[in-house]
């Protein structure tokens, strides 16, 4: 009796103290129970929003797929130039002038033996910063001003519209000088005065979206709800207001090369020997007879990259109709 009675609370004794370990891998496959059908599902949805993406890019046109692909290369370029070329876009090669299109040489050299290629793959990061500034100025300036006139309306929507208009009125090449002029040469200077021609532009359309949102119903509904009109502005009427203005932003993009090209070709860009494309075909000019492709490269890669630019501008501006 007495053995069995020890026998009896020995096992008791194991019992509580097993009893936590029982409920700790209850909870462990509770959890592991819980945490697979999140697994399970995380999966499929992967997948499906893998499929989705492959089904969008199958049913894209090839134009714009080809335009993607244009800006995608030249990006890289920008990047990680030394990833596709190994030579040097500033130094030459004695006895290696002018010479025509190679295995050695995909774009032939130029007059001082640099590697025509190289120069282009180096010179993309030089055109899209300056690019990417412009629109950047463009951009935050013009929508401020189209933000402030569209809000407020009455006498500063006058006055800010009679600005843009006064920029408008005046040609961009010939704005863009004066402005350089002004800052003095360079690629960044370059950009910045590419990106004041484009403030207009940006602020006129800008204007004309927040005056358009601001008469919506939604909007009307939040300022009677009790809103702030500061609130109300930056959550409600911008946000719906961007969607044209990105549009325009790709736009610009492929503008701002060609503008900047253009100021690079007359000189008042990037000074030698620095890469730049407009810079690569006024060097090229005058050896057109003789060495064509010293022209024709830089030329036909800043076509191509405007027309990729505008392609997709073109795209966003149909998606948003």
């Amino acid at each position: 009796m007495t053995m069995s009675a020890s026998t009896s609370s020995t096992a008791s004794l194991g019992a509580l103290a097993a009893e936590p370990a029982l409920l700790g891998a209850a909870r462990g496959a509770a959890s592991a129970a819980v945490q697979a059908p999140a697994q399970r599902l995380a999966a499929p949805r992967l997948a499906a929003i893998f499929a989705a993406a492959l089904q969008r890019l199958r049913a894209a046109p090839l134009g714009l797929l080809l335009a993607w692909g244009v800006l995608a290369l030249v990006a890289l370029w920008a990047i990680a130039p030394g990833l596709f070329t190994s030579y040097n876009p500033v130094l030459g090669t004695a006895g290696q002038q002018l010479q025509a299109p190679s295995a050695a040489h995909w774009l032939g050299t130029d007059a001082l033996g640099r590697d025509s290629y190289a120069r282009l793959v180096y010179g993309a990061v030089h055109s899209l910063s300056g690019a990417f500034v412009a629109v950047s100025v463009g951009l935050v300036l013009g929508s401020l001003l189209g933000l402030v006139a569209g809000a407020t309306g009455g006498w500063v929507e006058d006055v800010v519209m009679r600005i843009v208009d006064v920029l408008l009125s005046v040609p961009s090449l010939l704005l863009s000088l004066s402005v350089i002029i002004i800052l003095g040469f360079g690629t960044v200077n370059a950009a910045l005065a590419v990106g004041v021609v484009s403030v207009a532009s940006f602020a006129r359309l800008l204007r004309s979206e927040v005056v358009r949102v601001r008469r919506s119903d939604y909007v009307e509904a939040a300022l009677g709800s009790g809103g702030r009109f500061a609130a109300v502005l930056w959550r409600h009427v911008l946000p719906n207001s961007l969607t044209s203005v990105i549009a325009l932003a790709a736009l610009q993009f492929g503008s701002a090369i060609l503008a900047i090209s253009t100021l690079g070709f007359l000189g008042y860009g990037a000074p030698p020997p620095t890469p730049e494309w407009g810079l690569l075909i006024a060097e090229g000019r005058n050896y057109i007879s003789t060495a064509w492709w010293l022209t024709a490269a830089p030329g036909l890669l800043v076509a191509a990259v405007v027309l990729a630019a505008n392609h997709i501008s073109a795209d966003l501006t149909r998606r948003r109709a």
